[in-house]
Formats: C-alpha cells, sequence, structure tokens
C-alpha cells in the first residue's frame, strides 16, 4: 500500500488531492481501523462514482433514443420496467455476496471470500441462460402485458430481446462488482464501469443513428450499444478476479463447485432478492398505471426517473459503503464501530440529497427540457421531479439504514419492510389518488413519495432494536 498520509504543512487542497487518489487506488486500506470518517470516505468516493456510471447508462440511451420520438421513449420505459426485474435478481444476489465477502475478509480469511465469489458465478451462469432463453422467446408477449400499443411493440420488440437476451452482462456486472465492494476493492469496480459507459456512450449514437459504418437500428441500436458495453466491462472484471493482484484472488480450484457455500448464499440473497422483486414488481404496478394516461405520461415517466438515477445512484452508493463497512467490521468483531459508520453515512447522505432536492425542484422545467420539448411530456415530467424531490432528505435516510442491515446479512428484514411500505401502501395509495381523487399521475409520484418516507421511519425503528449485529453469514 502507498503511503497517503496527509502532512499537516500540506494545503487543503493537497491534502484533498491525496485523500483522492488513495480513495481511487488499489491500496489495501484497513478499513476495521483508524477514524470512522476517513475509511468512509475512502471507501465511499469510489462507490460513489461507480453508481453514478450506472446514472449515465440510463440518461445516455434517453438522451439519444428521445429524438425517435414518443414511442420510442416509451419502449425504454416499458423494457426498464421489465428489466427491473432482472435488477432485482442482480442486486439481491449482490447483496449476499458483499455480505458473505465483507464478512470474511474483515475475518482475515481472503480464501474464504474467494470460494463466495467463485458459486457466485454459478448461479450466475445459470441465471443469465435461464432468462435469456425466455427474454427472446417471449419479448413481444411482455410488451404487450406492459401495455404497449402495437406500434410500441412494433419498434421495440428488438431492443427487449437483445437486452433480456443479453442479460448476462447485466448480472455479471452487477455480481462482480458486488464482489468487489465486499471486499474493499471499489475502484476496481469503478474502473469496469468507466469502461462500460466509455464504449456505450460511443456505441449509442453510432448504432442508433447509422453513422459512418454502422447499421441504423433506431431504439434497437441502443439495447446493442449498452449489452457491448457492459460485455467489455464483465470481461475486465474477470481479468482482475484471476489477475490476483488486489485482496479477491481467485483461482480455478475457488469455481469447484460448494452446494453448502451456495445454500448459503442462496439463503441470505433471498432477502435481497425478495426486497428487490416486491419494490421492482410495485414499480411495474405503478408504471401499468401511469400507462392508463397514455404514451405521454410513460415517457414523462421513464424521463423523470432516469434524471432521479443520477442522485439515486451515487447516493446509494454510499449505501453500499455502509454495507461493506458494516460487514467487515462485524467480521472483525466491531459492532459499535459498524454502527458509527452508518449514522455518519446517514447524515453525509442527508446533505447530499437535500441540496441535490431543492436543484430539482427549482430547475425541474429547465431539466426536462433538455431532453424533449413536447409539451405534455414536460408537464407530467416537471411534476414527477417536483413531487419525488420533496421527498429527497426522507430516502437519503432509507436508502443508508437498509443498505447497512444488508450489509449485516439481515436481508429479510427489509423484505418484510418493502412489503408493507410497497404493496400493502404504495399501490392501492397510487391507483386511489390517480383515479378515485382524480389526480392522474401525479397522484402515483405522490404514493411514491409517501411510501418511501414511511419505509424510511421502518428500517430506522428496526436498526435501532440492533437484532442485525448477531446475524450469522
Amino acid at each position: 500500500m502507498i503511503d497517503q498520509k496527509p502532512n499537516k504543512k500540506d494545503s487543503a487542497w493537497q491534502r484533498l488531492r491525496a485523500f483522492v487518489r488513495e480513495a481511487l487506488s488499489d491500496s489495501e486500506t484497513d478499513v476495521t481501523k483508524g477514524p470512522v470518517g476517513r475509511a468512509l470516505g475512502l471507501l465511499a468516493l469510489p462507490m460513489m462514482l461507480e453508481m453514478s456510471m450506472e446514472a449515465v447508462f440510463a440518461i445516455v440511451d434517453i438522451a439519444f433514443v428521445s429524438r425517435l420520438g414518443t414511442n420510442a421513449i416509451a419502449v425504454v420505459g416499458l423494457t426498464e420496467a421489465l428489466v427491473t426485474v432482472l435488477y432485482a435478481l442482480a442486486i439481491g444476489l449482490g447483496m449476499g455476496v458483499t455480505a458473505m465477502i465483507s464478512r470474511r475478509i474483515g475475518a482475515g480469511d481472503p480464501i474464504a471470500a474467494a470460494n463466495v465469489t467463485g458459486q457466485a458465478i454459478w448461479i450466475g451462469v445459470a441465471l443469465s441462460i435461464i432468462i435469456g432463453i425466455l427474454g427472446v422467446t417471449f419479448a413481444s408477449d411482455l410488451l404487450y402485458m406492459m401495455g404497449a400499443s402495437d406500434a410500441v411493440v412494433e419498434q421495440g420488440k428488438g431492443f427487449t430481446a437483445i437486452l433480456l437476451g443479453g442479460n448476462a452482462s447485466i448480472l455479471f456486472l452487477f455480481l462482480l462488482t458486488a464482489a468487489f465492494r465486499g471486499a474493499a476493492d471499489a475502484p476496481v469496480a469503478l474502473r469496469a464501469l468507466m469502461l462500460a459507459n466509455g464504449l456505450n456512450i460511443i456505441l449509442d449514437p453510432c448504432l442508433i443513428f447509422g453513422l459512418g459504418p454502422f447499421p441504423e437500428m433506431g431504439v434497437t441500436g441502443a439495447a446493442v450499444a449498452t449489452t457491448i458495453g457492459r460485455s467489455v466491462g464483465c470481461l475486465y472484471l474477470f481479468y482482475c478476479l484471476f489477475d490476483g493482484r488486489g485482496r479477491l484472488k481467485l483461482g480455478l480450484h475457488n469455481l469447484a463447485i460448494s452446494s453448502v457455500l451456495i445454500r448459503r448464499l442462496i439463503a441470505i440473497s433471498i432477502g435481497g432478492i425478495g426486497q428487490f422483486l416486491i419494490a421492482t414488481s410495485s414499480w411495474i404496478i405503478m408504471m401499468r398505471v401511469v400507462a392508463l394516461y397514455g404514451s405521454a405520461p410513460i415517457a414523462a415517466y421513464t424521463i423523470a426517473l432516469r434524471l432521479l438515477e443520477f442522485v439515486f445512484l451515487p447516493a446509494w452508493g454510499l449505501g453500499n459503503a455502509a454495507a461493506t463497512l458494516v460487514g467487515q467490521n462485524l467480521g472483525a468483531g466491531h459492532a459499535d464501530r459498524a454502527e458509527k459508520f452508518v449514522w455518519r453515512a446517514a447524515r453525509y447522505n442527508v446533505a447530499f440529497m437535500t441540496f441535490m432536492g431543492a436543484i430539482v425542484v427549482i430547475l425541474a422545467p429547465e431539466i426536462v427540457g433538455l431532453f424533449t420539448s413536447e409539451a405534455e411530456i414536460l408537464r407530467y415530467g416537471v411534476n414527477c421531479l417536483r413531487i419525488m424531490g420533496l421527498g429527497y432528505p426522507m430516502y437519503a435516510v432509507g436508502m443508508i439504514v437498509v443498505q447497512a442491515l444488508n450489509g449485516a446479512g439481515d436481508t429479510k428484514t427489509p423484505s418484510l419492510l418493502n412489503f408493507i411500505s410497497f404493496w400493502i401502501v404504495q399501490i392501492p395509495l397510487a391507483y386511489w389518488l390517480a383515479t378515485s381523487v382524480e389526480m392522474g399521475p401525479n397522484g402515483v409520484f405522490v404514493a411514491l413519495v409517501l411510501s418511501e418516507s414511511l419505509l424510511t421511519v421502518l428500517a430506522v425503528l428496526v436498526f435501532r432494536r440492533g437484532h442485525w449485529r448477531n446475524i450469522d453469514v
């Protein structure tokens, strides 16, 4: 490890630069020791940047696709709602991977951590084959199920088939970055996302509009570009795993199938998968309610949510840092230190998201106007951004505390909280506000804010009880 400790004689700017260099380098800082704020910052910076790269994927696609018209935007929105089920599987499994690897790294057992990674790879292979076959075969049917018109299905079936058919690139990008995050090798995950994004940004306009020697593929080109970019990012992560220079070193012997580890990983991940399936299935139903009012609200909702990801995903990155820090410190036997990380991260997140929420509320028309000039889409998009922006401080605390529970291996409790907040409260409330109260799509946006706020309150109450300290992973 390169010694990056600041010198008292250095200026504040020099100390900041040294800190950023250390955070983004492949150092092996022990986050179970030293000042809490410094350890959190070293891990949070690359993880927040990593999740920002995920947001760039969403924004780049919608920025180019929006030039193809309302139906093309609706294709992306409806397919994204479907793909969130895949994200639920990938993120849920990633939670189990992060929890198990961080606990083993914290306990000083990198070989056990590598064995967990090997089992995660086999699970990813099995899932990607099944989802790929179903996605390609039933692409059109899935779009019709989401309420798409004939025109939308005709334009978007290729986009949906390629994105679901190439789902391995999504699954492995999430699984492997989760493994590196659990080992506190966050800069590796960041570089993979930067590489994937760079290719996506270059290929998107080329394949959508047929620039130079590339074919003009329309909205389907966006799926091809994204799949290629993510696949190259996955290849880089596999290279780093077998290269053997970081905390997480994988050899062929670590790929030997262990039914015991697979069962344990699945048992921990089921809660994570469950909480995201509950959340994403709720989101699909919310999109279905919005679809009652036509393609314009769907397009507006899609644009607004992609824009919100610019704030949510970096903030989620801070939550990922909290999850890793909780796991490693529990592995090292420092439960009180783990809790300090959570509340420190929550304070940072509230400050960040409150500031960003104010910007979103004030500049909503200008922000949405960057992506569309159609009056109806602009009106719904602005309403969505402003309504959801009011809930940012509450989301900030909730995402940190929920991720901390996941990092401790307690993935079942957040699943229950999601069930209460989203299925019991959000869905009925959204439909009632949209139809009976006649708020239309705005009722869906209000229900999102209220249910997410309820989730935060419940998560904090559960976390304070302290059961997460005794979870065995």
